[in-house]
């Protein structure tokens, strides 16, 4: 049901409001009930969903999301306008309600891989990992050469503690798109909460070798080395890294980029050390 705001804005937009006759005097008033056209209303839903995508492409969130709403209210058989409402909900950071638009959008079309790669992003933010690797596989079945997916498939089975499945896919996205540095990263954390060590510290330096400007696996590679007892090294590597990105020197974005418990421990301890939070206060006021 519209609210009456929606309503309003929906008679101006489709003509339908008229001028306001003053009734004669004695004459009784009937009131007037408007017959809004459903393929019209169909049509304007459609044009709003349109709209609402082109005010995302433009950054104007709040906006886009208000319009979609709408679109789905007017067109509530259309996919495209249920996937969109759903995408912008996740952008809104409202889980909740983008999955069930996402689920709106996939009983209307079980067969777009698309959406199910979006539903399978919001059940992991939600770390409903076994949904998200449900909604990922299927969609990959239809859709199997996509390594956004691959990659977002890996970081489910990792957080499901399915180590070996989690390297099988960053592997594969990482074979269908060669500068992809954040899949061979991954596979250095998974190696890492295994025990591979030396494994996880080749994996990191393969992918500085792929973008010498990623701040994560040159911290990675110090935090390990520094566990292994090569502080020199180690420290040097800490700090060429938080000079990168200073947000690395967070636990809790670490733990954002699904650095394991391990990992996350010795991080702990090399980044307490007097030189890197040293590093840490001279970059502090530095813009990101």
């Amino acid at each position: 049901m519209l609210n009456h705001n929606l309503l309003l804005c929906l008679l101006i937009t489709l003509g339908l409001s008229g001028t306001i006759v003053k009734p004669v005097q004695g004459q009784a008033l009937v009131p007037h009930i408007l017959q809004l056209n459903s393929a019209q209303l169909e049509q304007k839903g459609l044009s709003l969903a349109r709209e609402a995508s082109q005010l995302a492409r433009f950054q104007q969130f709040d906006l886009a999301l208000s319009t979609a709403e709408l679109a789905t209210e007017l067109a509530p058989n259309n996919q495209g306008a249920w996937a969109l409402l759903g995408s912008l909900y996740i952008q809104a950071k409202e889980l909740e309600e983008g999955i069930y638009a996402l689920k709106q959008a996939q009983e209307l079309d079980p067969s777009n891989p698309d959406v199910r790669f979006v539903l399978g992003r919001a059940y992991f933010q939600i770390s409903d990992y076994q949904n998200a690797i449900a909604e990922l596989s299927k969609g990959l079945k239809l859709k199997p050469e996509n390594p956004g997916a691959l990659f977002d498939l890996g970081n489910a089975y990792y957080k499901d503690g399915k180590f070996k499945r989690a390297i099988a896919q960053y592997e594969q996205a990482y074979e269908l798109e060669k500068n992809l540095w954040p899949a061979i990263n991954n596979i250095g954390l998974v190696q890492y909460e295994m025990g591979k060590v030396d494994d996880a510290i080749a994996k990191w330096r393969q992918a500085i070798s792929l973008d010498s400007k990623a701040a994560e696996p040159i911290l990675a590679i110090a935090v390990a080395l520094y566990a292994q007892g090569d502080k020199k090294q180690s420290l040097a590597m800490g700090e060429e890294a938080l000079r990168l990105d200073k947000r690395y020197g967070d636990i809790d974005y670490l733990d954002q980029h699904l650095w394991g418990k391990r990992l996350i421990e010795d991080a702990k301890i090399f980044l307490a050390t007097p030189r890197i939070q040293e590093t840490l206060a001279q970059i502090e006021d530095l813009p990101l």
